[in-house]
């Protein structure tokens, strides 16, 4: 076997926190995060579906909105995504910028109408898919931190070893691949013509993979060089569960109001597979070359690749989601959407987590966001544009790692089918630690700008 599998949950938590990987605290962060991958109509309205439904895109916000549907119908959409990534480290800046695809939803809805006399004048079943969100992502860093990490080379059989402690540069790239889709069940019923009521069944599928490489030039004080690579692996893979459930209350012809409330989602068994193990002092792949001799050392010659697999569960946060809509006849509509979500009761178990979930409650806060978006009616064609606002979770964060976007589009009813597109960007500031051991070393800052063109089509059954 070119693989010696290590079963060690304890093992694992330690030998990750000293990774240049993602440790299991921004793990979790990742996997609560939530791309609002949606239908054209509500990308290019913001997403401030809560009160209005009639769209598919609301078993995700407030299932009750089902209810609004008049016939029964089916949608699929298409993503495009350009993300463009600059990194800044120690005065050196690199920019990435790559194309992504995906066919990021596709759903069902059927209409019962009730053929007897009751309260409860219809009944709507929706089935839909969606990825929640996509990891796929890469970016670089270079520069020099004044600081050497790699300082000793291993075959250096000298009563003295040479010691490479004058650090010239630093390079770091990383690779983000896989997603979280979600398969969505829907139950909505209308009471009186008045009073929507939903609940969605929401099963999740998490796949992800992390590839990141880091390198150091370094030399001694006789200018002797050192060049290390370190290259790191981990994959992830689970599933999990999460309900939905909502009202929407018809106030007046031109106003409506909605609340509704997504529980935490339950990853019950996340399986972890890495390199990320203590392989003859590195953990991970490390290969280093000096210049005063051409042996190379490199811990996995003789094909020893050791790995390890890791079990834990994840709980992501709640969130509270409160909806208005002003709608002015046939013409248009406003709405808006205000959500909680409660970064705080994230919690990891399975394993000695203390020191994450401290992090959770201590370092993290309940984020608010706002959606905002209107529609216009010209005939058979519509107008739409739309607002997006999202506080970053880390209770230290600057303005600008919240996230901000705008969105426009429109969209053409043919009659038995309507074709719908959308424009929308957004964009935050983050950071990676790439050294987390080593504290007097900064962070890479990250400016990430994506830009996504989404396309629906929509068929009435």
């Amino acid at each position: 076997m070119r693989k010696l599998i290590i079963s060690a949950a304890f093992f694992a938590l330690t030998l990750t926190s000293y990774a240049q990987s993602l440790g299991y605290q921004e793990l979790a962060l990742l996997f609560s995060e939530d791309d609002a991958n949606t239908t054209a109509r509500a990308a290019a309205m913001g997403g401030a579906f809560g009160a209005l439904g009639g769209d598919i895109s609301v078993m995700n916000i407030n299932p009750a909105g089902l209810a609004l549907y008049n016939n029964s119908s089916f949608s699929g959409s298409f993503n495009s995504r350009n993300t463009a990534i600059a990194s800044n480290y120690y005065g050196r800046s690199i920019n990435t910028e790559n194309q992504f695809f995906n066919f990021s939803q596709a759903g069902a809805v059927l209409v019962f109408k009730n053929a007897y006399k009751s309260d409860w004048s219809a009944f709507v079943l929706g089935l839909n898919f969606r990825i929640t969100k996509d990891f796929t992502n890469n970016f670089s860093a270079t520069g020099n931190s004044g600081i050497a990490t790699f300082t000793e080379y291993p075959l250096d059989e000298n009563d003295a070893p040479l010691n490479y402690n004058e650090a010239q540069e630093q390079r770091f790239n990383t690779n983000y691949t896989g997603e979280k889709s979600e398969i969505n069940i829907a139950f909505s019923s209308i009471h009186k013509e008045k009073l929507y009521v939903g609940v969605s069944l929401n099963f999740y599928d998490l796949n992800f993979s992390q590839q990141s490489n880091l390198i150091e030039f370094n030399d001694d004080i006789d200018g002797n060089e050192l060049d290390a690579s370190l290259y790191q692996e981990n994959q992830t893979t689970g599933g999990g569960f999460s309900l939905n459930a909502g009202f929407i209350y018809k106030a007046h012809k031109n106003f409506r109001f909605g609340l509704s409330y997504q529980t935490p989602t339950l990853f019950t068994e996340l399986l972890e597979e890495t390199n990320i193990v203590d392989n003859d002092g590195f953990m991970g792949d490390t290969e280093i070359v000096v210049s005063n001799t051409s042996t190379i050392y490199d811990n996995t010659a003789g094909g020893y690749f050791p790995s390890q697999r890791f079990i834990y569960r994840l709980k992501t946060p709640s969130k509270l989601t409160a909806s208005a809509a002003f709608i002015f006849g046939k013409r248009g509509l406003l709405s808006i959407d205000y959500s909680n979500k409660k970064y705080q009761n994230i919690k990891l178990s399975n394993a000695n987590f203390l020191d994450e979930n401290q992090f959770f409650q201590n370092e993290l806060r309940n984020t608010h966001a706002w959606n905002i978006g209107s529609e216009w009616r010209f005939s058979n064609v519509t107008i739409r544009g739309g607002y997006r606002f999202e506080q970053a979770p880390l209770a230290m964060a600057l303005a600008t790692d919240n996230l901000e976007g705008y969105s426009l589009g429109g969209g053409y009813n043919f009659g038995k089918f309507k074709l719908d597109f959308a424009y929308s960007n957004n964009n935050r500031t983050s950071f990676y630690n790439a050294y987390a051991q080593f504290p007097s070393v900064n962070s890479i800052e990250l400016q990430a700008d994506n830009r996504i063109f989404t396309t629906t089509l929509s068929i009435s059954l």
